[in-house]
């Protein structure tokens, strides 16, 4: 399948729908990840709608000292990989395009949702963001829009946004994609040199030991639940040997687990990369309630978002995964 290219917002608008019209946007880089938005998108269009890629290096989402014109851009490979991954169109529009006149005088605001973590981090990025996402939304018009999980506080500010300014549009999150060695796919992984690369993946290594404490934590609530109750019962299990076994499952799942234990056991895979050569430098490790990423506490129930950023050489890079936390004897 091959993608038309379209460089200004009038070409949208004459372009015939029959159907939904998915959106993915982009900043172009696309790879693997983006190629899997853009599989949903067609499968969620279907065959006779249409699927629409934006390719946008957004300056207002960059702060002083950040990549803006390190950033690659490789439209003619983007085309390609677009049109192969089920893409009908490209929409890949100059920076005087999409802010005709400069800077933009009004902007959207990402309130405190994006004062925290990422927006803590690089302020005033969010704001951008969500400035040229409304902009897109509306050059764009679709039915439904994409984005990928890895970049979490930014799709639930983006499902903020749409929810607060009534935007009449579904937005849709996809998992994120990883390489076989679990890292998770980013533009920014080509800056990586190979030394580079081995200490990065101990973001995705944290993330995975806080996720198998938590799966662990959550076995031995299972165990802890076949404990019995009565006297009779207790001596007829430790007439075989399980006494022991459902003491320590109990004692475990009541006073050793929970939010705190899921960040101890990815603290601890970071601090080791913090003496790697060359070494991790953490910006931050979160558990935040994604419905406003702030951090949770130890009686936390519900869905929950462990992200982590670091940089490694120049390169910073950021990731994520959810987890659900259940109250004592209930099943996460």
């Amino acid at each position: 399948m091959t993608a038309t290219l379209l460089r200004t917002a009038a070409d949208l608008p004459a372009r015939a729908r029959t159907g939904r019209r998915a959106v993915v946007m982009t900043m172009g880089a696309l790879h693997e990840g983006h190629a899997t938005l853009i599989r949903t998108a067609r499968k969620i269009a279907g065959p006779e709608g249409e699927v629409v890629v934006t390719v946008f290096v957004n300056p207002l989402q960059f702060g002083a000292g950040e990549d803006l014109d390190r950033y690659p851009r490789t439209l003619d490979a983007d085309v390609e990989l677009a049109g192969r991954s089920g893409a009908d169109a490209v929409f890949a529009p100059s920076v005087d395009e999409v802010y005709p006149g400069g800077e933009p005088q009004v902007r959207i605001s990402a309130g405190p949702m994006g004062e925290r973590l990422e927006g803590a981090a690089r302020p005033g990025h969010f704001d951008g963001m969500l400035t040229v996402v409304a902009k897109l939304l509306h050059l764009t018009r679709p039915d439904v829009a994409l984005y990928g999980h890895k970049d979490a506080q930014q799709l639930a500010l983006i499902r903020r946004m749409v929810r607060d300014l009534n935007f009449g549009v579904e937005i849709v999150g996809v998992p994120t994609v990883r390489e076989e060695d679990g890292l998770a796919l980013s533009s920014r992984n080509r800056y990586l040199s190979p030394a580079e690369r081995r200490t990065a993946l101990a973001l995705s290594q944290a993330l995975f030991a806080g996720r198998d404490r938590h799966a662990a934590q959550e076995a031995l609530r299972a165990r802890a639940r076949e404990v019995p109750a009565t006297r009779a019962r207790a001596e007829a299990l430790s007439a075989i040997g399980e006494s022991r076994a459902a003491a320590d499952a109990h004692a475990v799942a009541t006073t050793a687990g929970g939010p705190a234990a899921v960040r101890a056991a990815a603290r601890l895979v970071l601090d080791e990369a913090a003496r790697l050569d060359p070494p991790l430098r953490l910006d931050y490790l979160a558990l935040v309630d994604p419905s406003d990423f702030t951090e949770i506490g130890d009686d936390f129930t519900g869905e929950a978002v462990l992200a982590v950023a670091a940089r490694v050489g120049a390169t910073r890079l950021i990731d994520n995964i959810p987890l659900t936390f259940g109250p004592f004897g209930d099943a996460s």
